[in-house]
């Protein structure tokens, strides 16, 4: 064999001197094989430098080791000041790096690109799909999962038709522990940036803010911005309009908080003195606001973690996969509010 020549699965059957089909076995995994011809095959594997045929390995696991990651969203939004994406891919990537699986990474944020997502799928180059930042009864999930592929959302799909499987976080529950903060320092005007109204993290965000305030008697103030700083500049504004005298704001989102900050500090309003604010999620730059953010922490990285066990329990065949876990927030306390 010349130094140009790839080592192949006869030269590795004569070397450990057993037949190609056992070689085969032990390659792709099979624990039929008696240990000590296993030791051989893999003691030969690593003196040739052998490297198994993904394409063939492939046909005969029917597996392709790699994992897709769905993001429908367009290019510009997920590589924009949006943190969401970084957290939660770096969250699947260090979960499937530890597996030995590939992690590929797709964007839907056009009808093309939805499509071409779909079809990639269904031609069977992944084992199986996970989904964040879903907008809407996406139909997407449920019609792979219709195709026997295994699929998994961050965050719950408003569509339940079929069920699938999802991670996600208590929305509801942290944002009653921020409004609760709140109103127990003494805010009565209490008014919110809400969600993306296309979002299960939007709506459920909404539903914290309104069952609280309720439970208080006390008054809604709403403007919707779309997780971004600059929805949360223009949402303030509007808020500021419509009730000059507000003495707090729940930002659904750290960027739509930071944006809200810009705008009382623009308006002349102290924080938080004049109006206290609180965002949602927890990034590294709510830190180093001015002031820095009181905000609701929500465990962006352990979600993709956790949905990747998941994806890699479903393509397993594990039958006790949960159809939904829920992760805890926790209220940080900063000077904002």
């Amino acid at each position: 064999m010349t130094t140009r020549e790839r080592p192949t699965l006869e030269a590795v059957a004569r070397r450990a001197g057993v037949s190609r089909a056992t070689v085969s076995r032990v390659v792709n995994g099979s624990t039929t094989v008696a240990a000590t011809i296993r030791e051989a095959v893999n003691r030969a594997v690593e003196e040739l430098g052998y490297v198994p045929n993904q394409a063939a390995r492939s046909l005969v696991t029917r597996q392709t080791d790699s994992i897709a990651l769905i993001l429908p969203e367009t290019a510009n939004r997920v590589f924009s000041d949006d943190l969401f994406f970084p957290a939660i891919i770096r969250g699947v990537g260090s979960e499937l790096e530890a597996a030995d699986k590939q992690l590929v990474l797709m964007m839907a944020g056009s009808a093309a690109g939805y499509h071409r997502v779909e079809r990639y799928a269904v031609a069977g180059h992944v084992d199986g799909v996970m989904f964040a930042s879903i907008h809407g009864a996406d139909p997407l999930p449920g019609l792979l999962a219709r195709r026997g592929i295994p699929v998994i959302c961050s965050g719950r799909p408003m569509s339940d038709d079929p069920p699938v499987p999802y991670v996600d976080v208590d929305h509801a529950g942290g944002v009653a522990a921020a409004i609760r903060h709140l109103i127990t320092s003494g805010r009565r005007r209490i008014a919110t940036i809400a969600g993306p109204r296309d979002m299960v993290a939007g709506l459920e965000r909404l539903t914290g803010y309104r069952d609280t305030l309720a439970a208080h008697h006390l008054p809604e103030l709403v403007a919707t911005g779309d997780f971004t700083r600059d929805s949360g500049v223009t949402a303030m504004r509007a808020l500021l309009d419509q009730d000059p005298e507000l003495d707090a704001v729940f930002a659904a989102s750290d960027l739509m908080a930071h944006g809200a900050l810009q705008t009382l500090r623009e308006a002349g309003r102290r924080v938080p003195d004049d109006v206290a604010v609180i965002g949602f999620d927890d990034f590294d730059i709510s830190r180093y606001s001015e002031p820095p953010l009181t905000t609701v922490r929500q465990p962006i990285s352990e979600a993709g973690r956790t949905m990747a066990r998941q994806m890699l329990r479903l393509i397993s065949g594990d039958p006790d996969v949960e159809s939904a876990i829920i992760l805890p927030t926790e209220l940080i306390i900063r000077d904002s509010a």
